[in-house]
């Protein structure tokens, strides 16, 4: 900063400026300056803008509304809560250390949380439903603590915290609705999922009402997160979005404690500044909550501006020092820094020094941070609001590095928590640790229900079923794919755009129908929707797209059907996370449909595609161009051979790999009734191709759409036969090359072949391991076979395997199949050539199909080793080529 050159000409522009000030709104005063600045960048100026204010409170004390309530019933309550979160978790640990629990993030922000719950959280009822709320993880102690004094918990609920699986009690660790599919809205841990699930959630919820599902209501989205959080790339990754978008049902609160799990968030710095700064560039209403209270009297005699310039220069790390420092070490060394900040306080004594609270404790700031973040429109608002971490919590975990990981406290700790927060526990029963309920026509039981029944219920709650009723469409409405494409050939992307096709157009769920691209809808061959259904836009389309003489152009649509999020799959896969809840959130059932790069889905995404089961999404994934050979030209980063393994470790995903259309129009109407009617808490895995072939008429057999939902049919063979037989089984594409190796078999080695497709090994796993364990543990009932014992049930010779992806996905059947079993896949890194060139460098061609068939019967003692030696000269199998899973430096 540049020396005052004149003195006398700078008072006369801060006079001109404070008398604007004084006669005038706020408005007027950015008005003024807004036009100053831009008169000075016309005339070649640059002025550095500003991306955070001073460290101190956003909003004025002469701009803090009168809070309503009784504030001493509500620390009273509060107290009560704090209490019964800190002995939940302590006794959970006495009993068994491993358990484990966290004590600190909500003692830091109880006040947070109590605020709103006492005036702002809007309950669900018959009438109306309430906000939706993302809490911290970590935080949850102290919602079960709230819901226990509201009559929703009893005792016995909190003393089986963290432990699930002692029958109908139990709570578990986190916000998991899958585990408690009454209470959680959202699952929120891992950190940094749930703030990218509630800007999608509040994004989406304006999507409802553009397109007339929802009407405009108040209802908000709120995301309560910590300030270390803010680190994971999810948390602050989508908030350009929500400015952009004008999310102003979005409300953030930010728990900014100082501290992550290790140590400070920013020790050489300040995160209050800093995420003020990112959040005001990606175009948030800001609101900061620093000091609380008895600050104020300090501030507004500070006209020197001294004690603003130490606040504003001293880092994170001192302040995280400074609370547990004497009141005389604070008068020396932090309001020591400047004589005129050090007289401010000559009259306070060291115990009020000491007692110098932080806003985020204190109700009053917090209550007027609020008020403002639900009356601000054009925005969403981030309120960044200064705590203690542990706070209350006593010497051994009140402000200290340690506080995360600290599970138990000890007695002179719980005797001070008493004491400081007036609670009635008797000496006898400290160690104890009774839960606190009072009597329910206490002052404090009547304040706490009178509050939640005008807020309009109990938060949070969950709806575990929608009651809207919708009609899937019958499989006779998919006639035209399930009659195969002749001599055509197509790929199973241009097929699932032609269910797309038929499911859009269908009277009864059309309009709930929500497909979902990152930024690719023309790598998948959906731009042909963009004109039909439109691209969602909250402002509409004001421009002339380029391609607007073309017959699919660029149509965007307040009223679109069509999510595009952009380059995103975290975000994308947060939008659909969003629409597969509706049902849950807003009564609304949707069926979504997100399309990605099979790659970049699973293996970007996983953590959300984890997170997608716990929330009990509803919808579909489909993993296009699919499969390590069929996307051929694209190598190692884009090749999937791992997608359906990676689908198989999230025990609601049902995922299939269908070969043909009519396997495809069959799994996805199955599911989309499965959704719909039956409202099964289950999300679909599909993969798709962009290998063209021909596909033939769907067989006219009684079981088969059974048998292609349940995972494995007969597509072509007899059981038993006197002649050389083998069991060939596939999936995705490469079921074509077992095809062409069973004619390869019967023609050159007069070697018969039943051929199965197989549309999802991962499902028939989950059948065999069911009938396994009712076997094992049912020794006295007759034995059950798996359903793929029981089709292969007459059918003799080795069984050969073969897909698109790594042996380990066809090797999860081996156990429950009783033939010799040789599994075929993609193990490796992906390279770059020709399909045919790539399924010789993997082994999963027709030749080696044959190969290996030929190989089994070997095995077997029915095959001379000199036909597979002939047969491997003959398809030229180099038997010292390089393995494919094995790379050399």
């Amino acid at each position: 900063m540049h020396n005052d050159i004149d003195p006398i000409e700078t008072t006369e522009w801060l006079d001109a400026l404070s008398s604007v000030m004084k006669t005038n709104d706020e408005e007027r005063v950015n008005y003024l300056l807004h036009r100053l600045i831009t008169h000075a960048n016309n005339n070649g100026i640059i002025v550095p803008s500003q991306v955070y204010t001073a460290y101190r409170n956003t909003i004025p004390t002469s701009k803090e509304p009168l809070m309503p309530g009784d504030p001493f019933i509500e620390r009273r309550i509060r107290s009560f809560i704090r209490w019964n979160a800190v002995a939940m978790v302590q006794r959970a640990n006495q009993l068994d250390a491993s358990l484990g629990g966290h004590l600190s993030s909500f003692a830091s922000s109880a006040t947070l949380y109590d605020v709103a719950y006492n005036h702002f959280f809007k309950g669900s009822n018959e009438q109306s439903d309430g906000d939706l709320v993302y809490f911290q993880g970590h935080a949850s102690p102290g919602i079960y603590a709230r819901a226990y004094l509201e009559g929703r918990f009893t005792e016995k609920d909190l003393v089986f915290f963290r432990r699930e699986t002692q029958g109908d009690y139990g709570l578990s660790s986190y916000p998991h609705p899958y585990l408690m599919p009454n209470f959680w809205q959202f699952p929120t841990v891992s950190m940094g999922l749930g703030p990218i699930q509630a800007i999608y959630q509040a994004y989406f919820m304006k999507y409802l009402e553009n397109r007339s599902f929802l009407p405009e209501n108040k209802r908000k989205v709120w995301a309560f997160l910590g300030d270390g959080e803010t680190d994971e790339p999810e948390s602050l990754g989508a908030i350009s979005l929500a400015g952009r978008e004008k999310l102003d049902n979005l409300i953030f609160v930010v728990n900014c404690n100082l501290q992550r799990l290790d140590g400070p968030v920013r020790g050489n710095g300040k995160i209050i500044q800093e995420l003020e700064g990112v959040f005001n560039g990606a175009g948030w209403h800001v609101i900061k909550v620093i000091w609380g209270s008895q600050w104020d009297a300090l501030l507004a005699q500070d006209t020197s501006g001294a004690l603003q310039k130490i606040m504003n220069e001293t880092i994170d790390g001192e302040y995280q020092n400074h609370h547990n420092k004497t009141g005389q070490w604070l008068r020396e060394n932090f309001f020591g820094k400047e004589p005129e900040a050090l007289k401010l306080v000559n009259h306070l004594s060291d115990e009020e020094l000491e007692s110098l609270n932080r806003g985020g404790h204190d109700p009053k700031k917090i209550y007027a941070a609020y008020h403002a973040a639900e009356k601000h429109t054009g925005q969403p608002t981030v309120i960044l609001a200064k705590t203690i971490k542990g706070y209350g919590l006593g010497v051994s975990a009140e402000g200290t590095m340690v506080t995360h990981n600290v599970k138990k406290l000890p007695e002179q700790d719980l005797r001070y928590i008493r004491e400081r927060f007036g609670l009635p526990i008797n000496e006898d029963q400290l160690t104890q640790l009774p839960f606190i309920r009072p009597e329910e026509n206490s002052p404090e039981m009547k304040y706490l229900k009178e509050s939640r029944q005008k807020l309009g219920g109990h938060i949070p709650v969950r709806r575990p079923k929608t009651t809207v009723s919708l009609t899937p469409p019958p499989l006779e409405d998919f006639k035209t794919i399930i009659e195969g494409s002749g001599d055509r050939s197509a790929s199973t992307t241009m097929t699932l755009n032609r269910i797309l096709d038929v499911l859009i157009k269908d009277k009864n769920i059309g309009q709930h129908i929500v497909p979902i691209v990152s930024d690719e809808a023309r790598t998948f061959g959906m731009e042909g929707l963009f004109r039909r259904i439109g691209i969602y836009a909250a402002e509409g389309q004001k421009y002339e797209p380029q391609d607007s003489k073309q017959l699919a152009f660029y149509k965007e649509s307040k009223s679109g059907q069509i999510l595009e999020i952009g380059i995103s799959e975290a975000g994308a896969h947060a939008a659909w996370i969003a629409a597969a809840t509706s049902y849950s959130s807003h009564n609304v059932p949707m069926i979504p449909f997100y399309i990605f790069y099979s790659m970049f889905g699973f293996q970007r995404t996983g953590d959300l595609a984890w997170l997608s089961g716990d929330a009990r999404a509803r919808g579909f994934l489909i993993g296009a161009v699919s499969g390590r050979t069929t996307l051929n030209g694209e190598g190692l980063q884009h090749q999937d051979g791992h997608s359906h393994v990676l689908a198989s470790t999230i025990p609601n995903c049902i995922s299939y790999d269908p070969t043909f259309g009519y396997e495809l129009a069959v799994i996805i109407q199955h599911g989309v009734t499965q959704l719909t009617q039956s409202q099964e808490d289950v999300f679909y895995y599909l993969t798709v191709m962009n290998e063209q072939y021909p596909h033939p008429a769907m067989p006219n057999h009684p079981d088969l759409p059974t048998q292609i939902i349940k995972g494995l049919y007969l597509y072509r063979g007899t059981p038993a036969s006197k002649k050389l037989r083998v069991q060939l089984m596939g999936s995705g594409t490469i079921f074509n090359e077992i095809i062409a190796a069973s004619d390869i078999l019967k023609q050159e080695f007069d070697i018969e072949s039943d051929v199965w497709s197989v549309t999802s090994f991962n499902e028939l796993r989950k059948d065999g391991l069911q009938i396994m364990r009712q076997n094992r543990l049912q020794p006295d009932k007759p034995k059950q076979k798996s359903y793929v014992e029981s089709m292969l049930a007459g059918f003799k010779g080795p069984v050969i395997a073969a897909t698109d992806y790594m042996k380990i996905y066809a090797d999860q059947i081996r156990e429950f199949i009783p033939n010799p079993f040789i599994s075929l896949g993609t193990d490796g890194f992906g390279r770059s050539d020709t399909r045919e060139n790539l399924r010789y460098f993997f082994e999963v061609n027709r030749y080696f199909i044959v190969i290996s068939a030929l190989s089994g019967l070997v095995d077997n003692n029915q095959l001379e080793t000199s036909v597979l030696q002939k047969a491997m000269k003959r398809f030229k199998i180099d038997s010292n080529k390089d393995c494919p899973f094995i790379e050399n430096a």
